[in-house]
């Protein structure tokens, strides 16, 4: 119960929110496969992850109309998908490291669910929904924004698809596909800051910083394109 407490605990103080429910918090964690068949939509995260889906999106879309006053409806979009996809909320609860609170079926923690990116992800949006019942819109608001509201900046179609462009060109000369590196971590747990350093042969490198690897991998792709004179520089 100890250790049970603790980890309740720790959770809550990454996310920046305190229960009045605990309760709610130990649902979102609990995977239907750890729950009797009879129990499983009462007792595990799957009617949370559902609202918490909802949740993200409208906060999301909120953000952005905010944020990016000069994109239009298709660039809206785009950036939207980037930021509530599965590989994204899966990045958000590996930085709030949810994985190893999971309550999971013996089968499933056998297999490596907690680490699983499908898991991760409906988990990661069940914590927003189990903050909208216990604290209302706001304080989920406040949860989402505080999140995902540092990728917006990078999280446009065009930096979304660099990866793939910086692979294509390098692919189109012949070259061994660019090599993607961690070089620093800095900042702290709930917030950190990922360098990553993007390699392709016979040319430098090119380092960039973001919220998480993937959005770093993508910054440091792109001001490749940039540096190469294969991409303008956005205004």
């Amino acid at each position: 119960m100890i250790a049970k407490e603790q980890g309740i605990t720790g959770i809550q103080q990454r996310i920046g929110y305190q229960f009045a429910n605990p309760d709610l918090l130990e649902k979102a964690l609990t995977h239907s496969s750890a729950v009797s068949p009879g129990r499983r939509t009462e007792r595990s995260y799957q009617r949370l992850e559902f609202l918490g889906d909802r949740v993200l999106g409208l906060v999301v879309a909120d953000l952005l109309h905010r944020r990016l006053p000069k994109a239009n409806e298709g660039e809206l979009s785009r950036t939207l998908n980037t930021l509530v996809r599965k590989e994204t909320c899966a990045d958000v609860a590996r930085t709030l490291n949810l994985g190893p609170a999971l309550r999971l079926g013996e089968s499933e923690a056998r297999t490596g669910g907690a680490e699983k990116e499908a898991i991760l992800a409906d988990v990661c949006e069940a914590v927003i929904g189990a903050v909208y019942c216990d604290g209302g819109f706001d304080c989920a608001f406040e949860l989402v924004e505080r999140l995902f509201g540092g990728m917006i900046g990078a999280a446009n179609a065009k930096r979304a698809d660099a990866k793939t462009a910086l692979q294509e060109w390098a692919q189109g000369r012949g070259l061994e596909p660019p090599d993607y590196t961690e070089v620093e971590r800095s900042g702290p747990d709930h917030a950190p800051v990922f360098t990553i350093a993007v390699k392709v042969q016979g040319f430098a490198a090119e380092n960039a910083s973001g919220p998480s690897k993937k959005i770093a991998e993508h910054k440091s792709a792109e001001q490749f394109l940039i540096r190469e004179n294969v991409w303008k520089p956005t205004s």
